[in-house]
């Protein structure tokens, strides 16, 4: 079954523009065109855009993902090449999940300073002030 760019659109959560962009760009040379020129996608066309997604929200820069598509387009004399572009990449990730824990920490511990300085100043309830405050006094590293 063939898609057409508005049902890849509506299907993968990117717009039709990005789509057509990503086109331009050389991401998607395995995509047919009909007689009329319109792009028609395959499932498995669906799935490399979906991992063209994943690359580019995870960090991969587009340039970066046109290597990968042009490697994916030459076969398997690539395989090697394309593992260790995953290999960095999930490297990449790992580090941003890492950095993301950091920021909550951070993050949890601005909670739990407003929720005590609420507590304090419009509630004036300081049993319960003096509870959260000693929470606060754990350290968070950044």
């Amino acid at each position: 079954m063939a898609y057409s760019i508005g049902q890849v659109a509506e299907k993968t959560g990117l717009s039709s523009y990005t789509l057509r962009y990503y086109d331009k760009e050389g991401l998607m040379p395995f995509v047919h065109r009909d007689d009329n020129g319109r792009r028609e996608f395959t499932e498995n066309d669906m799935d490399f855009v979906d991992l063209i997604s994943c690359l580019k929200e995870t960090g991969m820069s587009l340039k970066e993902i046109r290597e990968f598509v042009n490697m994916s387009m030459e076969g398997n004399v690539t395989l090697e090449q394309r593992l260790a572009m995953f290999k960095k990449q999930r490297d990449e990730v790992m580090c941003q999940i890492a950095q993301s824990k950091k920021y909550l920490e951070k993050l949890d511990h601005k909670v739990k300073y407003f929720e005590a300085a609420c507590v304090l100043v419009l509630k004036k309830d300081w049993k319960t002030f003096v509870i959260l405050w000693k929470q606060l006094q754990k350290p968070v590293n950044l």
